[in-house]
């Protein structure tokens, strides 16, 4: 019994720095979340989606900054329309409409577009439709897979879950979908019931997992071992994001579909 609490003490000395980000970014996110303004959502969620956007140009390995003024204006208009998400596909369109009539479009800008450009689009939706506790909601879902997982994995886990990231095991991923779904049911919004919350949160921890996979390979095909340095012991936006940016999508077509 002292052993398992010797390690559970020193997996919390390991983290410190990691834990105080966290403590962070979570206080920062209250707040956001107590004033509830529409502007200040965009705002914030827009410098976030900027900072994202440069890190992702260099997993790409991107150097055209056009991209800048096509999410720019994209989420210019997101500010302005009650159907956020439904920009990307005219950015798509627009994108495609202009790289075959004049073939002066970089190809590799359309990734950019898709991650994290839409993603942020459809978190930003999913505060327009259902308002600023659903976001708070996608956040405890995510965080809990995400805690549930590190601190599982690094105490019980041993069967490697995927090559794409030799550090997650299975038993971890377990352990933080059945957190996040813990969570998720304490947290959900009143629109939807027990069976909801549960079917939600499950859904959204596991595609947490695959967004923090989807990232992991990124990195891996980019060289890299962290997509930024902006958080001290989370690395970059991407790092910290890249689990909302698949839940984010997973959520709000579940909530349009039993909502």
């Amino acid at each position: 019994m002292e052993n398992k609490s010797n390690k559970f003490f020193d997996i919390i000395s390991d983290s410190s720095v990691r834990i105080k980000t966290g403590l962070v970014l979570a206080v920062s996110l209250l707040i956001i979340g107590f004033i509830d303004s529409y502007f200040i959502t965009w705002v914030v969620l827009g410098i976030i989606l900027t900072i994202a956007i440069s890190e992702s140009m260099k997993l790409f390995q991107i150097e055209d900054d056009k991209i800048y003024y096509y999410s720019g204006a994209l989420w210019l208009g997101a500010y302005m329309l009650p159907n956020p998400q439904e920009l990307i596909f005219v950015a798509l369109i627009v994108m495609a409409s202009v790289l075959a009539y004049s073939k002066s479009i970089d190809k590799k800008l359309f990734l950019p577009l898709i991650y994290p450009t839409a993603s942020f689009l459809f978190m930003f939706a999913l505060y327009v439709n259902f308002g600023m506790l659903s976001l708070l909601w996608l956040i405890v879902i995510v965080a809990g897979a995400d805690i549930g997982a590190y601190f599982t994995g690094r105490n019980i886990g041993k069967t490697p879950f995927c090559p794409t990231s030799p550090k997650k095991t299975l038993e971890g991923v377990a352990g933080g979908v059945i957190a996040s779904t813990i969570f998720g049911i304490i947290f959900a919004i009143d629109e939807v019931s027990i069976w909801g919350a549960i079917l939600i949160s499950v859904v959204v921890s596991i595609s947490s997992v695959f967004g923090d996979l989807f990232e992991s390979y990124l990195k891996r095909e980019a060289g890299v071992k962290d997509s930024g340095d902006i958080l001290p012991g989370h690395g970059g936006i991407l790092d910290r994001t890249d689990g909302f940016l698949f839940g984010a999508v997973i959520m709000f077509i579940m909530l349009k579909a039993i909502v």
